[in-house]
């Protein structure tokens, strides 16, 4: 495989830990310029917006973003894993993969009336399905994710 096509399928498929903290840094950056933004960064800043509690960490100077420990027993929730389940999900959801995602989705948002709710109930889902494929060292159920949108949209 060419180096730079290695080089892409390894940020967007098998991203470093400092490849994604940088991408969400850049496009929030890119946004605060108004500069131009690629889909996948537009979608990324819709999320970024409406957690203003992650802002202080995305305005501060990018080298202290690897230095940056966010440890859930001291309570806090790591902003950029948070935001990659808010990207994740909005991926899904557009191409409806797993099947089925995409109207498990909308009913749960007119239910929640709000996006956002939803969006976090759905990242429970998926946080719930993914630690049983782990533990059970198998593929994660996706009808079983799906089953879980849809009981919360109940």
């Amino acid at each position: 495989m060419h180096r730079y096509h290695q080089t892409l399928h390894t940020m967007f498929f098998n991203p470093t830990l400092k490849e994604v903290r940088e991408f969400f840094y850049h496009a929030w950056h890119k946004s605060l310029r108004n500069e131009p933004l690629a889909a996948i960064e537009t979608i990324a800043v819709k999320w970024m917006r409406v957690h203003p509690e992650y802002h202080a960490i995305l305005n501060a100077p990018i080298e202290t973003l690897e230095l940056a420990q966010f440890p859930p027993e001291a309570g806090q929730t790591n902003p950029f894993l948070h935001l990659s389940m808010h990207l994740s999900i909005s991926e899904q959801v557009s191409i409806d993969q797993p099947h089925g995602i995409r109207a498990a989705y909308e009913k749960l948002c007119q239910k929640c009336n709000d996006e956002h709710g939803a969006a976090h109930q759905v990242m429970e889902s998926l946080g719930q399905i993914l630690w049983q494929a782990q533990r059970d060292q198998r593929e994660p159920d996706s009808q079983l994710y799906i089953d879980l949108i849809l009981k919360s949209a109940q």
